[in-house]
């Protein structure tokens, strides 16, 4: 099958997967080891802004080839992911970078921002940046990097975006955020009020410039619509809490661009029903390994799931890993293969059992 024949099939799988009622339950993508000679991901500094752009295009190019060779539900996409730390850099918080610009494993070198927020006095001066004047630019540069090196309108991957709530608790010193959710409320929802501007002036331009369509942030499926974001403070917080300073933003959001594909890695059982009410929830991702099973249970009927699951753990033979998820769950496999060999192993057995 020709390549573009291959993306349409597979971006249709999706499509119909998505579809309330479809008969498609089930869709897997296989992550495989790079080749011993690709090149290393830079490490997500601003001034390697033309290697992360070169990564990106050949990493573009590996996944192209991979459609000649892998029958999963992957579709290849521009990966400008970043770390957490953006809108906070954007909105005046100070950037550890680990190891400055030297070795180490690229997991162990994420950025990360430093708080600048003590005292909930210090919201009202807090400014929201011009978009086209703040450190998100280089975020589009990079991207528009990325689209001349491969030509034509792939897929775009979308940065690491948090909640508003989440991205308060990188700019004020999070027990400080947590206690004035208590004490001074006001000052908390003035401060995601403003974050929310500034992380919709960057999504309005995102979705302008490279469509509605794309790859999440995390994990990396299709999404057809709307945007994904993650929600790690629901942890840490009371249902009440998130009703009412976590529901209304990502309501809104929601709303604003068409859906909303969430990940969680926090322990979130006792938000479950919060989860639930949110509108427009079109994905959910949940990390923690030991909620899992329990939550392809409570979600099987009300939202598509790819949870963070080692499947390999469950055993070789993926024949038996649908034990646990009920019929009517709408599940991705998200598994990582050893080799190509695995890969391919693995895509054999996982294709008929995805069929419907």
């Amino acid at each position: 099958m020709p390549l573009q024949e291959t993306i349409a099939h597979r971006r249709a799988r999706w499509l119909e997967f998505y579809r309330p009622g479809s008969r498609v339950r089930r869709l897997f993508m296989i992550t495989v080891p790079d080749d011993p000679g690709a090149t290393p991901r830079p490490f997500l500094w601003p001034q390697l802004a033309a290697q992360r752009i070169r990564w990106g295009i050949e990493d573009y190019q590996r996944q192209i080839e991979r459609l000649t060779w892998l029958d999963d539900d992957s579709l290849p996409f521009l990966d400008n992911i970043t770390g957490t730390e953006i809108f906070a850099e954007a909105m005046g918080c100070a950037v550890h970078r680990p190891a400055g610009m030297g070795s180490g494993a690229f997991s162990d070198n994420m950025p990360f921002a430093l708080p600048r927020i003590t005292r909930p006095e210090e919201v009202a001066n807090l400014a929201v940046p011009a978009l086209n004047r703040s450190s998100l630019q280089v975020l589009f540069d990079i991207a528009d990097g990325m689209r001349r090196g491969v030509g034509g309108q792939p897929l775009m991957r979308l940065v690491d975006i948090q909640s508003p709530f989440d991205i308060a608790a990188l700019l004020w010193e999070k027990s400080e955020l947590l206690m004035a959710t208590h004490d001074d409320p006001a000052a908390v929802l003035a401060l995601t009020q403003k974050i929310r501007s500034l992380l919709t002036a960057f999504c309005d331009e995102w979705f302008r410039r490279y469509g509605r369509e794309g790859i999440a942030h995390f994990p990396t499926y299709y999404a057809p619509q709307g945007f994904t974001l993650s929600e790690d403070e629901v942890g840490v917080v009371s249902p009440a809490t998130f009703s009412e300073f976590f529901a209304p933003e990502l309501a809104a959001l929601s709303a604003r661009y068409g859906g909303l594909g969430m990940h969680c890695c926090a322990n979130s059982r006792h938000q479950w029903e919060n989860f639930q009410r949110i509108s427009g929830l079109t994905m959910l991702n949940i990390g923690h390994q030991d909620l899992i099973a329990e939550s392809l249970r409570v979600f099987a009927d009300h939202v598509p799931m790819i949870p963070q699951r080692d499947w390999l753990a469950l055993g070789e033979d993926p024949a038996g890993w649908f034990a646990e998820v009920p019929p009517e769950a709408r599940l991705v496999v998200w598994v990582n293969a050893r080799s190509r060999d695995h890969a391919r192993w693995l895509a054999e057995r996982l294709r008929p059992l995805c069929t419907p």
